[in-house]
């Protein structure tokens, strides 16, 4: 354990749940508590949220006097800890006060660092580096108040990158270490539909932050990134994309882990699969049997699952291959039904009122059969004992198949079942929807592909489903992830650990990490990386309809074999191997 550094943290995140950085950082910490016997997070203070996940405590007495100055300066701090397995230290700045100083912190980050932000807007880009600043004083003054420790400051994202900039311009002997997840240029771009991974020669960076307006965040992140004792990032695509549009190549790639020992043991994740998986099956059978029937036991379950950034996250181009893996199996006349979820949250007005009677339809059907189950089960034991041959008027009395052909007639439905289980506020212009109709996925009876727009979070509490989001995964069988832009991709991962398939790109950062150990031109590899770079939309479609199509006609031991290997490369990314790349980032500091 290292005693003779103190590591402070800084995140936007910390206590503070926004987006995938939150679980990088409490995924990490056990392991970077392990190897400092100093180490502080620090986040921002919001009642509401720290309220539900920090447990405040009286500060040590180097911190006291820190804290006295802060206060002096508006700046209240709150030491505890942090409601997490590890329960790591924190300190949570409320700058609430420290607000009135904001054009004088922007004057200084544009006269020393030529950072425009005139006309920014104070959630979106003020408030963060309000913080950030806050953040960069509070660093200094505990390292002068423990001047026999080395200090370091992990600053993650452009969001802290103040904190960088504010030690940089008081000349304090802090080191830095910047860690950007993802450039903001790229993720701009990305969800522009640019594709600007062929055009990294003819981008001038900064006319193009001016272009899209996100100058101020651009060059904060290019300020910190040029301006720290060391650059990394979390993956081998951001690297090109920071040397490209920051100016500086990382010195490390830190590659995002998880804690894969916090996921079940493959024995148990297959009795969960199979448990989880009868959900769906309940949930096929009233939302698609009211209109016709299918095998239900010959299906195969795809998902994507991700925020709505339709081109970035590369559901634009899995819509088009289900359509093409769709006609493909309708020539074929193939007897096995695929069912492709698309877990995208969406802005949804309400569940379909026609599902909803279905669903009461069936759990009333439901309730009626498991009342009857155990006179049920007596008579067919009566049947088989006395040898007599077993007919429907033995098993059932008329009064309950008369009231049951009823409940049956009021579930059936004409026309197909719905591509969505929600109504959204503005269906006519959703991208999603319309996709689905262009390529032809309408579940339709004679359609081998039946698609499901499942528009909210996976809460395992929403009335239909009813599972969630880990649960939703084990279910099913192959996670597709067809990313444009994807600094990490945490998802593929997730579906490794419990034991799924899945494809990623060689655009997602942990699919150009993961190809490094697989083979893929196999069948049973596990994981499946689709090669996006310098290719066609059209090229990418096709490749990944054959993807999907070679998986759908794998038997039953060639889908455990893959489920085997998946849950073994998932080892890869577990912390206890990715957190030796953090540490030589904080010694590389160290040296310099």
């Amino acid at each position: 354990m290292n005693k003779d550094t103190f590591l402070v943290e800084a995140s936007w995140e910390v206590c503070n749940k926004v987006g995938g950085i939150h679980t990088v950082i409490t995924s990490k910490a056990q392991y970077i508590q392990r190897e400092f016997e100093d180490y502080v997070l620090v986040g921002p203070y919001f009642y509401e949220k720290a309220s539900k996940e920090f447990i405040e405590r009286v500060p040590p007495s180097e911190f006291k006097g820190v804290f006295s100055e802060l206060k002096s300066r508006g700046i209240l701090c709150h030491y505890g800890t942090w409601l997490i397995s590890s329960k790591p230290n924190v300190v949570l700045l409320d700058f609430s006060s420290f607000v009135s100083n904001k054009n004088n912190i922007k004057t200084k980050l544009w006269e020393k660092f030529k950072i425009d932000s005139l006309f920014t807007n104070f959630f979106d880009f003020d408030q963060p580096v309000i913080w950030a600043y806050a953040v960069g004083m509070f660093v200094d003054l505990l390292s002068k108040s423990i001047p026999n420790k080395q200090f370091i400051l992990q600053a993650h994202e452009w969001l802290s990158g103040a904190s960088i900039l504010y030690l940089k311009m008081n000349s304090s002997n802090v080191k830095t270490v910047f860690t950007t997840h993802a450039t903001v240029l790229g993720r701009t771009l990305a969800n522009s539909n640019i594709n600007f991974y062929d055009m990294f020669d003819s981008i001038n960076p900064d006319e193009e932050a001016y272009k899209y307006k996100v100058q101020a965040k651009h060059q904060l992140e290019k300020a910190s990134a040029l301006n720290t004792d060391v650059f990394t990032t979390v993956s081998e695509i951001t690297n090109m994309e920071a040397s490209h549009f920051l100016g500086r190549k990382a010195d490390i790639i830190v590659a995002n882990g998880l804690n894969i020992d916090k996921f079940p043991t493959y024995d148990e994740l297959a009795i969960r699969h199979k448990l989880y998986k009868n959900k769906i099956k309940e949930f096929m059978l009233y939302y698609f049997f009211p209109y016709y029937s299918f095998d239900i036991d010959n299906t195969i379950i795809y998902f994507l699952l991700g925020r709505y950034e339709f081109k970035a996250k590369g559901i634009d181009v899995f819509i088009k291959a289900l359509g093409r893996l769709n006609e493909r199996l309708k020539r074929e006349n193939s007897n096995k039904t695929v069912l492709a979820f698309l877990w995208v949250p969406a802005n949804v007005k309400r569940v379909r009122p026609e599902l909803l009677e279905a669903k009461t339809y069936y759990d009333d059907l439901k309730s009626t059969i498991d009342d009857k189950t155990d006179d049920l089960k007596q008579r067919i034991m009566y049947l088989f004992l006395s040898k007599k041959e077993i007919k429907e008027e033995d098993l059932f009395d008329n009064e309950f198949l008369l009231q049951e052909r009823k409940t049956m007639l009021h579930l059936s439905r004409s026309g197909n079942p719905p591509l969505s289980t929600h109504e959204l506020y503005d269906e006519e212009h959703d991208a999603i929807l319309n996709s689905l109709r262009s390529n032809n996925l309408l579940n339709r009876k004679e359609d081998k592909v039946k698609v499901v727009f499942y528009p909210i979070y996976l809460t395992g509490a929403d009335g239909l489903l009813d599972l969630s989001y880990y649960e939703s995964i084990t279910a099913s069988h192959l996670g597709i992830f067809p990313s444009f832009y994807e600094p990490w991709g945490y998802t593929p991962v997730e579906a490794a650990a419990s034991a799924i398939s899945s494809i990623t790109t060689d655009l997602a950062g942990f699919g150009r990490f993961i190809s490094h150990y697989i083979t893929n031109d196999s069948k049973t590899s596990g994981i499946f990386v689709l090669n996006r770079l310098n290719r066609t939309d059209d090229e990418v479609v096709s490749d990944l309809a054959d993807i999907m199509y070679s998986y759908y006609l794998l038997d039953k031991s060639e889908r455990i074999k893959n489920k085997i290997e998946a849950n073994k490369l998932s080892k890869l990314v577990d912390w206890s191997v990715l957190v030796k790349n953090y540490l030589n980032a904080y010694s590389l500091a160290l040296s310099r």
